[in-house]
């Protein structure tokens, strides 16, 4: 477990996205949101034209990731990382995608050495990063590939996105959903129910998670004649899974599972692929949504949200989501986070 007196490491994000936006706004409200120490890893002279440009009262002192918590208080503790990044919100352009990379790399470096407890992510823009030469589907799929620093793996990093009301998994992640069906197999399903299963129990608190298990076609393919994954794939899975002394259930219609009563009958929801998940858990609850991914040996959280250009540099974009990836990062990384 990490040393719950170490700060946290905070990307910057997307530059021209309001993941510098929230990390300003909730340092002004740190001790209203009741946030742990967290220090920024980018370029100093772009986080104070951000603040200049938001109209927001936030000194940005240079540190070490040792020395942020001593100046936590007063500044917003700023590791210089990168290439210099010019302040353009809502304009986002591939020159900005090594600075962006050179801080997810830093902040999971400053974990695995011991100068951070965990590591929270601002939102990037995938096409922008597909544009400089960036070849992982998303942020989880390249902290997969980070992992192996800590330990030789493989690492099947999970995406869960966990809700004061709802928690989710999808099975397949940043995936075109014509592939979901192929992509999709016994070994995969299997290994991120282990996964989710044991990440809840050692990270989370809870000792027996109940995990419901969403079919992959309509009504959970209606015996057959609406597809038969459902029948001949994830049900025996989920057999094999009881037998391991997994709380599994399935596979459920995903359109009867997410409305109140459903809700209270389990922990977690294993989806098949992403939207089947991510709109019921962003539709309940959109801006206290946490991404946190399971499957690594370091923690990591992040908001829920994109990089929401349209919005970036006005002061629109509010920042609980973030707030509550720093609270969720502090709680796991110190005496378990208790559902």
């Amino acid at each position: 477990m990490a040393n719950p007196r170490l700060a946290l490491a905070v990307t910057c994000g997307e530059p021209a996205g309001i993941g510098p936006d929230v990390t300003l706004t909730a340092w002004t409200r740190r001790d209203e949101l009741e946030l742990p120490t967290f220090y920024v890893r980018a370029d100093p002279a772009f986080l104070r034209s951000r603040a200049g440009r938001l109209s927001l009262d936030v000194p940005i002192e240079e540190v070490t990731p040792e020395t942020a918590a001593l100046v936590f208080g007063q500044a917003l503790p700023v590791v210089p990382t990168g290439p210099a990044i010019a302040d353009h919100p809502g304009d986002p352009t591939p020159a900005t995608g090594a600075a962006v990379i050179a801080s997810i790399d830093a902040c999971v470096e400053d974990v695995r050495t011991g100068r951070a407890s965990a590591v929270v992510t601002n939102p990037i823009a995938k096409k922008v990063l597909y544009d400089a030469g960036f070849r992982h589907p998303g942020h989880t799929e390249y902290l997969g590939e980070l992992a192996t620093r800590f330990a030789p793996g493989p690492f099947l990093p999970v995406m869960l996105l966990a809700g004061p009301k709802l928690m989710v998994v999808p099975v397949t992640i940043h995936v075109p959903l014509a592939e979901v069906p192929r992509l999709l197999t016994a070994d995969l399903l299997a290994s991120t129910a282990r996964i989710v299963h044991h990440d809840l129990v050692t990270r989370f608190g809870l000792e027996r998670p109940r995990i419901a298990v969403c079919g992959l076609n309509p009504h959970a393919g209606e015996g057959g004649s609406m597809g038969t994954e459902d029948r001949d794939l994830i049900a025996p899975v989920l057999e094999v899974l009881k037998s391991e002394g997994l709380n599994v259930s399935g596979p459920w219609p995903a359109d009867t599972l997410f409305h109140d009563a459903a809700r209270a009958t389990y922990d977690v929801v294993l989806g098949m692929y992403h939207d089947q998940v991510l709109i019921p858990v962003k539709t309940i609850g959109f801006d206290d949504t946490v991404n946190a991914t399971l499957g690594l040996p370091f923690v990591r959280t992040s908001p829920d949200h994109g990089t929401a250009f349209a919005i970036a540099g006005t002061g629109a974009a509010r920042c609980d989501s973030f707030a509550a990836a720093v609270r969720m990062a502090g709680a796991l990384t110190s005496e378990g986070l208790t559902a």
